[in-house]
């Protein structure tokens, strides 16, 4: 007679809930999810529960051996979140896919990104900042977001059309507010009808409209270009990338895939721009170090910079997963399928045995070493990390160094600027103001 061991299955075993009606935990994490996480944490601990709007029955972590063990997940135990941004970008976003649909697109868009790429970039962020910071106004309190938004849109449309003309400055009026009401929009439940053309989704759905109009222009100048096999924009690598059975990117996929590109490519790296003026305004030291740098070709404390307001003002305040798995183990806890887990980034970012004083703003702290793996997060985690970290962080290095090279930045002791939330992103609240004098 032979026995057969079996393992038995995880029990289910969920962290603590508050006790709060679900509507007022809806309500609070819909217009002040960033402070409802932190306050649950302290009260919790490094796992909670939640009862959130559009992802239902959530459970919030904040601790990097827990992160770790979400980010390393295999896609088949934890998946895509549902739902996620392809409610807004379409179902051919990499938003939308999981398992290898996933990974075949994202080795699609790794080329553009990374290596010479890259580099080939560089000189179109320069000109637009130049571009743009011609026109700021010197001895003035003036908002720094409104100019980053501008700059890195026109260098995400460039990078990624190749061109300008009529049809980018067409993008260039639908794309602000199209962001603007996605980024509100994506925090809150679809209604099952738009409800007309005045609604926030009508004019959402217009907008797209107009957007593929301007696409399929597009699409048609690069594919007649005579020089289309030697382009180096992204639409161009596009139209010309297989996957591995040699099929290509459909029509709708490719606006899908642009369109996420030219909205997340723009709007989170504009903030983390704009709370870098804020940051650093408020700290001469550092911005004096900052300076001289900027006049050599280093870039070691300008980087440390980057990582710092990253960590210190999370744009992007959480990722997340969906549990497939019957039962998914999460340290001491037991996830049952359905679930969705949360990785509060801007909780990780702010943990004192990681980061001593997390509240100190302190470039040091990335000089000479790299940010932990699972602790710092600002591009997320795992098989599902932002594509474009590379071409972002190269982007915040051009135009910081190019801005501190052409004016100087008063620094002033005014409190720092509250937090501002976008629906997905947060912002400084009055736009990151600074005063600049031409050098």
């Amino acid at each position: 007679m032979s026995t057969i061991d079996t393992q038995a299955a995880p029990a289910v075993k969920l962290p603590p809930a508050p006790r709060i009606p679900k509507a007022l935990q809806g309500a609070a994490f819909a217009i002040c999810r960033r402070e409802l996480m932190h306050r649950m944490a302290c009260r919790y601990g490094d796992a909670f529960q939640l009862n959130a709007p559009v992802f239902g029955r959530v459970v919030v972590v904040a601790n990097p051996q827990l992160a770790k063990q979400v980010f390393t997940a295999s896609a088949a135990v934890l998946g895509n979140i549902q739902p996620n941004l392809s409610r807004l970008l379409g179902a051919g976003s990499v938003f939308a896919l999981d398992g290898d649909d996933h990974r075949q697109r994202r080795r699609l868009l790794a080329p553009p990104f990374h290596g010479q790429s890259i580099k080939n970039y560089e000189t179109i962020i320069e000109e637009e900042t130049l571009r743009e910071i011609a026109g700021w106004p010197e001895c003035k309190t003036f908002p720094t977001l409104p100019s980053t938004m501008r700059i890195t849109l026109n260098a995400i449309l460039r990078a990624v059309f190749g061109a300008e003309g009529a049809e980018l400055d067409e993008l260039r009026r639908i794309l602000p507010p199209w962001v603007t009401a996605g980024s509100r929009l994506a925090v809150l439940p679809k209604p099952s009808r738009s409800y007309g053309r005045y609604s926030p989704w009508g004019r959402l759905a217009a907008w797209r409209r107009s957007y593929d109009v301007v696409l399929d222009k597009l699409i048609a100048n690069e594919r007649a270009d005579p020089n289309f096999e030697n382009r180096t924009d992204v639409l161009a690598l596009m139209l010309r990338s297989a996957y591995e059975d040699g099929s290509a990117m459909s029509r709708n996929d490719i606006g899908d895939e642009l369109l996420t590109l030219l909205a997340a490519g723009h709007e989170t790296t504009a903030a983390t721009l704009a709370w870098a003026f804020e940051r650093l305004s408020r700290h001469p030291d550092i911005l004096a170090a900052l300076v001289t740098e900027a006049d050599t070709q280093d870039n070691e404390l300008r980087q440390a910079a980057i990582l710092e307001v990253q960590r210190s003002r999370t744009v992007i305040d959480a990722t997340g997963r969906h549990v497939y798995a019957p039962v998914f183990e999460l340290g001491e806890w037991g996830i049952p399928r359905g679930y969705s887990i949360i990785v509060s980034i801007s909780r990780l970012h702010a943990d004192a045995e990681i980061f001593p004083e997390p509240d100190r703003f302190d470039p040091q702290r990335f000089i000479g070493s790299k940010p932990p793996s699972f602790a710092w997060i600002p591009f997320g985690g795992g098989a599902r990390r932002c594509v474009g970290a590379v071409f972002a962080n190269m982007e915040m290095d051009v135009v910081l160094r190019t801005v501190l090279r052409h004016f100087a930045i008063d620094t002033t002791t005014a409190p720092g600027e509250n937090y501002h939330s976008r629906g997905v992103a947060y912002t400084p609240k009055d736009g990151g103001k600074v005063v600049v004098r031409r050098r």
